[in-house]
């Protein structure tokens, strides 16, 4: 009797487990029901990596963190309000270190160190800030859960005054990630460009490193198998990857396991520095907003992975129309090479957006692109990068905006479109303010935000689609140093604070014989 129990207690467990989890809906029968639509709900955890800041003695750097408020601001899924921390990165020992025992005391310090949060939001809607001057400050890397997690951002502003790398660096914080194309890299002696390999997972990651030139793919025997600790970063010098001094390559940045962050750091004699993050995913149609109105030189650079060649025309979206670059409104690019082009002061004193879509509509081979904007001339240039973009979809945010110098680029390439801009309350004081925009088919607006009222410190801003077609979106700091116009430009993709899940319900028809 007690085994026979035992047995209809196990039956009746499986029983419940199948009918528990069965969603699928039967092919035929009367109890047959329709699926329900995905829901789009928010995240409840999300990653970000920081690289480390500079190798001057001169640099000041302030990090901010914010996670805007609205709707995706609930609670997560257990009720917890969570949490969003920047922690340093763990140092990676040196293995030929003449004193072991000396370098692993150092390490364990550096642990401890970690523990101890650089940023951490402890509200949506208020934005957070840290300092830290000189060459020494770390990598960041962190998580945020619950109510912090949907749309958190972060960005790390990097001022240097004097010396070979002087300029103004800005780089948005990024999710890890797998796969990652920089054009617009280079292993020219005038150029020192690193890649900085951040991993924020416990276990180790390994990726490689392809190069693509002119004339297609760049010899290396060493990018392969680059191995970056669990919670470290590691920063390469390009021009040690090869022999050959190419002025406009393509990088591209591959895990063989784990994810990592990945930006480039730049930097050319006599013109300036700044960071260059990731271009979008290939594609056919590629947007690159917010060329500032005063640029006095623009270069594109593009790559085709593909097995085909891609003719693309080149368009400049303005403030009243879209248009042609005389002389420059179509580019043919080789597949598996880099291809550039100067298109000099292209915007003529408006600002302006960069189009590049298929010569023949049924031929759309996918490209990566990028854009090195100057300003200034001779002594006094600065350059920054536009890497082509996704659009703001739902909602972006960038974070560290001053009472001066920010200008928010919105380019509407397909439709005319309408968007929310939110100024968020200030670091240290201001209430919050929505401004709302309509953008114009095949145009660029650039709008000055306007700062929060009694704001004390930086604040964030956050764009949001309301109807009509897609919009992208970038945001331009500019902070004058010595005549310097210095310059940074931060590109604003969907915050991919939102996640399709798909319905589930019981289906007691699946068990019909």
């Amino acid at each position: 009797m007690k085994s026979t129990h035992l047995s209809l207690i196990a039956g009746a467990a499986a029983l419940a487990a199948i009918t528990g989890f069965a969603s699928l809906t039967a092919p035929q029968g009367p109890a047959t029901t329709e699926a329900k639509a995905a829901a789009s709900l928010p995240v409840e955890r999300s990653s970000l990596v920081c690289p480390a800041p500079s190798t001057s003695d001169l640099a000041e750097t302030r990090y901010t963190s914010f996670t805007p408020p609205g709707k995706d601001s609930g609670k997560g899924a257990e009720g917890e309000e969570g949490t969003a921390e920047l922690k340093p990165a763990l140092p990676v020992l040196d293995e030929d270190d003449p004193d072991p025992k000396k370098a692993e005391e150092a390490a364990k310090k550096a642990r401890e160190k970690a523990d101890k949060p650089v940023l951490a939001v402890k509200e949506p809607g208020k934005p957070v800030t840290a300092e830290a001057d000189g060459s020494a400050a770390p990598a960041l890397v962190g998580t945020a859960t619950g109510t912090l997690a949907p749309g958190w951002a972060a960005q790390q502003t990097t001022t240097v005054t004097a010396g070979g790398a002087r300029g103004l660096l800005g780089v948005s914080c990024t999710a890890p990630d797998t796969d990652f194309w920089f054009p617009g890299v280079s292993t020219a002696r005038s150029r020192q460009d690193y890649v900085h390999l951040t991993n924020p997972d416990d276990s180790a990651a390994v990726a490689d490193i392809e190069l693509f030139g002119p004339k297609g793919p760049v010899t290396s025997e060493v990018g392969d198998g680059i191995t970056v600790p669990g919670r470290s970063s590691v920063a390469l010098l390009l021009s040690t990857l090869t022999d050959e001094a190419v002025n406009d390559l393509t990088a591209h940045i591959t895990t063989r396991s784990g994810r990592i962050g990945a930006v480039v750091l730049t930097a050319d004699d006599g013109s300036g520095t700044d960071w260059l993050t990731a271009a979008a995913d290939p594609a056919g149609t590629l947007i690159m907003p917010g060329i500032p109105a005063d640029a006095t030189s623009v270069q594109l650079v593009a790559y085709a992975p593909g097995e085909s060649d891609a003719d693309v025309k080149v368009q400049l979206m303005g403030k009243n129309t879209t248009f042609a670059p005389a002389g420059n409104d179509t580019l043919h690019i080789k597949s598996g090479m880099t291809a550039t082009v100067d298109l000099k002061d292209i915007t003529r004193g408006e600002p302006g957006s960069l189009r590049l879509t298929p010569v023949e509509k049924n031929r759309a081979t996918p490209i990566v692109a990028a854009l090195r904007v100057v300003r200034g001339t001779g002594e006094k240039q600065e350059y920054a990068y536009i890497p082509a973009t996704g659009p703001v979809g739902g909602r972006s945010t960038v974070t560290d905006n001053r009472a001066k110098g920010s200008t928010l680029s919105l380019a509407a390439p397909g439709a005319d479109a309408e968007v929310k801009v939110t100024t968020s309350a200030g670091s240290d004081g201001g209430e919050a303010a929505v401004e709302t925009y309509k953008v114009k088919a095949g145009t660029t607006m650039a709008v000055t935000p306007k700062p929060p009222a009694g704001l004390k410190g930086s604040y964030a801003l956050t764009v949001e689609t309301v109807s009509g077609g897609p919009v992208h979106a970038s945001r331009s700091l500019v902070l004058p140093e010595d005549g310097v116009q210095m310059f940074t430009v931060q590109t604003l993709p969907d915050d991919g604070g939102t996640v399709l899940v798909p319905s589930a319900q019981q289906d007691l028809s699946v068990l019909d014989d």
